[in-house]
């Protein structure tokens, strides 16, 4: 099991910056990869980065050279800078883990609650 807790949603103006951090707990060292995903209402939730256990990285086009997905040392903390903020980044975020297993043999996603995020003038 895996227990996924986010936070630093704020209200910002665009083009500002916001830090979220999203805090794993649990079969930490089962994580495979860990990721943060947006959703607006009545939208489909979004990809916005991953990072592997390995350390790769991979950023959404919309986001890629303003937001940087990184974690903490212990690997059990991510992180999204979201630097150069807009209106459209208006979501509520969340934080994901998959985790896979070799005995018994299965796979999970987990998720946070979520973040709300808000970029208004």
């Amino acid at each position: 099991q895996v227990h996924l807790v986010e936070s630093g949603g704020d209200l910002v103006q665009p083009g500002g910056s916001l830090r979220l951090s999203c805090v794993a707990s649990g079969s930490v060292a089962s994580i495979n990869a860990m990721g943060w995903y947006r959703q607006v209402p009545g939208t489909d939730r979004e990809l916005v980065a991953t990072i592997s256990a390995n350390g790769v990285t991979s950023h959404a086009d919309s986001v890629k050279g303003r937001f940087t997905i990184f974690r903490n040392n212990k690997k059990d903390t991510i992180y999204l800078q979201m630097n150069s903020l807009k209106p459209e980044d208006t979501a509520v975020y969340y934080c994901k883990a998959m985790v896979f297993k070799l005995t018994p043999l299965a796979a999970y996603d987990y998720w946070g609650q979520g973040t709300q995020v808000t970029v208004s003038s």
